[in-house]
């Protein structure tokens, strides 16, 4: 039986629509009637969730229900900070939620690497330090000035700025991690995958909308168990 994914979006809507480019490459389709449905709450309203207080979880929450009550058996979600609401979300909409975060770390485990890099933001750094060291591993990300310069490059990005210049600088940041230890690199934002390329980075670059797009596709087909919502 196959399952109808719901999918919360907004946070970075270019990212979004790049990552359901993906879920549909991903499935193996003969026809358009083999894809799987996907029901897409795309809201640019949802506050940011490195924002504490920002009232990101309650509004992510009231989504989910909606995409429940219109048929959604699984949600997913492509932006990595909200995934701080996850288990609200879970438990007010009493559907299972793919775990894009889990994704990019069990990626990172399977590369049998002990030491990850990680560009993103406060809230997203936060929960991968997290994920990553209940999974034995340590975690690698900027400090200081490379960090407010990342976190510039990223409003550039979500402002439509996908040039030859953030591309180049955004590369250099992930450089940096590399030389500060790191053995792969997570693009710990969605909107990173709009401009940092797997051959930009030295090492393997997780992309964890991609983990999550392949997943998605798996549980929805069948080939894949869905998670379990929380109680």
């Amino acid at each position: 039986m196959r399952l109808t994914l719901g999918l919360l979006g907004g946070a970075s809507p270019a990212a979004t629509l790049n990552f359901l480019e993906r879920l549909q490459s991903y499935t193996p389709a003969k026809s358009d009637a083999d894809h799987i449905r996907v029901i897409a709450d795309i809201n640019p309203g949802v506050p940011d969730s490195n924002t504490p207080g920002a009232g990101a979880g309650p509004l992510l929450a009231e989504m989910a229900g909606a995409l429940r009550g219109a048929g959604a058996d699984v949600l997913a979600m492509v932006s990595n900070a909200a995934h701080a609401h996850a288990d609200l979300i879970q438990r007010a909409s009493r559907l299972p939620l793919i775990d894009m975060i889990g994704a990019a770390a069990a990626a990172a485990r399977a590369s049998g690497v002990r030491r990850v890099g990680v560009l993103g933001a406060k809230a997203s750094l936060r929960l991968y330090r997290e994920y990553l060291a209940a999974q034995a591993m340590g975690m690698v990300n900027l400090q200081g000035d490379p960090q407010v310069d990342f976190l510039t490059l990223l409003q550039r990005i979500r402002g439509g700025d996908l040039g030859a210049e953030v591309q180049s600088a955004m590369a250099a940041l992930a450089a940096e991690l590399v030389a500060d230890g790191a053995e792969v690199v997570i693009a710990g934002s969605a909107s990173l995958s709009l401009v940092l390329r797997p051959e930009e980075v030295r090492v393997e670059l997780i992309d964890p909308a991609d983990h999550l797009a392949r997943r998605c596709v798996a549980v929805c087909l069948g080939a894949e168990p869905a998670p379990q919502a929380p109680a």
